[in-house]
């Protein structure tokens, strides 16, 4: 990071005195580091770029191509069903959005960093939670005792509304009663929806989605947005517009008004999950966000890995054959994988590029690949922590009332130590929701290194004013372009998603696009189905 963009950045707060330029001139220079997972390999995919000839040949049983959470569950559940003849194939990064890094001893998230506690039917991920011992008793039971290292410590979450930080992200503080009044309707919908059978008899929103009710009456939410929901409905309340706007940008990486009213509301009505030792609704969460999980997962797997992503996949006569390539110095060196069967654990819009013939499944890339939300995370080490406004406490979570940015996350707030440490990390959320995605993608690509810590640090800026850049001492930002899958009005109804849900074959589909939005439970899911497709 350039000292002018500290200088630029400080001087538009607002918040420099006199004074404080001369403390500025006296900072560190610092360049933050800028990781664009997948984009040179995404480029070889797209332009289709000459590839040397396979420089070796692996045959195993069943390939799995892709490390993220879908692959990483194939490869859990593989294992417990005995198949242990098993490749995985990294693709660009490993363990996709669920990676993290480390700034020596302080581990930060790169992409998710929670999971909520699983509701009754999200058994495949209280499977796995059982078997890393993050749950360690009654998994199946209606409230599951947790290791309470993982459960989210508090203070979870605050806000900084009005000048001042509050207790919740939905504001309340000087808030009008008619529209607190309306937050209360809200969350009694809320409350009444999570308990809705429709006339099928199943749960209107759960955990697998695939295993929500399909009654028309409740389907039809899908063909709005959830702002022509709310507006249906009666809501107006500013502050109630503002959080589920957030909660969207939060959950799928764009505004309320693009999202399904469906999915807008199956943000809140799904996640219902329990425990013997936390309270209703608690989340469980790292240092590293989901990373250690993601690498508790792989342990267990035991699954051999190999760095490298699939250009073609296709089927042969006796099962499957993948080329794939790994960049060694910026060229490309190939070899080619055969196997009885491959999960193609990897995203629906690479998956169009990589799978043969792809429209012989029922799927057309023109009409059935689905928008993708841009997404950056900017994690700051710190030398010490800011001077914090005398109200609500450092949290967790932390949130500006503002867009496009999602606040930041502390990520030694769930660390266990006698006394707080002298540094942090603090990790900051943007998705890029106030443009266009694929303008939004333009401009990380060609975003000059102050411009992108100019956006990535501007709710830090807001809450801590001038202070916060003499805490800094490094800047590490991951740039993620396709994100994840927009879930778009009439996204439940996506044929092209439905017809790769049901292929049972040598190729099988495993990853969270086949649900329409990218969480943990969905791209579970869809990798121990694979599995016990695949294992057959």
């Amino acid at each position: 990071m350039l000292r002018r963009s500290f200088l630029v950045w400080a001087g538009a707060s607002g918040l420099a005195a006199a004074g404080s330029v001369a403390a500025f001139q006296r900072w560190q220079e610092i360049t933050p580091a800028l990781h664009y997972p997948g984009r040179d390999e995404g480029h070889f995919l797209r332009d289709r770029r000459a590839l040397p000839p396979p420089s070796r040949v692996i045959h195993t049983d069943i390939a799995i191509l892709g490390s993220g959470i879908a692959g990483l569950t194939a490869a859990w559940k593989l294992k417990k069903l005995g198949k242990t003849d098993v490749l995985m194939i990294d693709g660009p990064q490993p363990h996709g959005n669920a990676a993290g890094g480390a700034f020596g001893e302080y581990e930060y998230p790169t992409g998710a960093h929670y999971l909520p506690l699983p509701s009754p039917e999200s058994t495949h991920v209280r499977e796995i939670l059982a078997d890393l011992g993050i749950i360690q008793k009654d998994a199946m039971a209606e409230k599951p005792y947790y290791d309470e290292r993982f459960i989210l410590h508090g203070p979870e979450e605050r806000l900084l509304f009005n000048g001042h930080w509050q207790d919740g992200f939905i504001p309340t503080d000087g808030v009008p009663q008619w529209e607190l009044d309306q937050h209360k309707r809200f969350f009694a919908e809320v409350e009444r929806l999570r308990g809705t059978h429709g006339a099928d008899g199943r749960r209107v929103f759960v955990f697998p989605t695939v295993m929500s009710s399909e009654d028309p009456q409740w389907q039809a939410l899908d063909r709005i947005s959830l702002k022509q929901w709310m507006e249906r409905e009666g809501y107006t309340a500013p502050t109630l517009h503002w959080y589920l706007n957030y909660c969207c940008r939060d959950d799928y990486g764009t505004r309320y008004d693009k999202v399904s009213a469906w999915a807008g509301l199956h943000y809140y009505c799904s996640r219902w999950g329990q425990a013997a030792n936390a309270g209703n609704g608690a989340w469980l969460t790292w240092p590293g966000g989901l990373q250690p999980l993601a690498s508790g997962m792989e342990r267990s797997a035991g699954v051999k890995r190999m760095a490298g992503t699939v250009v073609s996949l296709k089927k042969t006569a006796g099962g499957v054959e993948a080329l794939c390539f790994k960049l060694e110095g910026g060229k490309p060196v190939t070899y080619l994988v055969r196997a009885r069967k491959a999960i193609c654990a990897m995203p629906v819009y690479v998956a169009a590029r990589v799978v043969d013939n792809i429209g012989d499944y029922g799927f057309d890339p023109a009409k059935h690949i689905p928008e993708y939300a841009p997404w950056m995370v900017a994690n700051f080490l710190l030398k010490r922590f800011p001077d914090e406004l005398p109200s609500q406490p450092l949290s967790w979570d932390n949130v500006v009332y503002s867009e496009p940015g999602l606040g930041f996350v502390v990520s030694t707030h769930q660390d266990i130590r006698v006394r707080p440490p002298e540094q942090t990390v603090f990790s900051a959320y943007v998705a890029l929701s106030d443009r266009k995605a694929s303008s939004a993608r333009h401009w990380m690509a060609s975003a000059k290194p102050e411009e992108l810590l100019a956006l990535a640090s501007a709710d830090l800026k807001t809450a801590y004013g001038a202070q916060f850049a003499a805490c800094v001492e490094r800047v590490d930002i991951t740039l993620r372009g396709h994100a994840m899958a927009v879930p778009w009005p009439n996204f439940r109804g996506n044929a092209g998603m439905k017809a790769l849900r049901e292929v049972d074959g040598p190729i099988l589909f495993a990853h969270a696009d086949l649900s329409g939005f990218s969480v943990f439970e969905e791209a579970a899911w869809w990798g121990y189905r694979a599995a016990g497709l695949a294992a057959k």
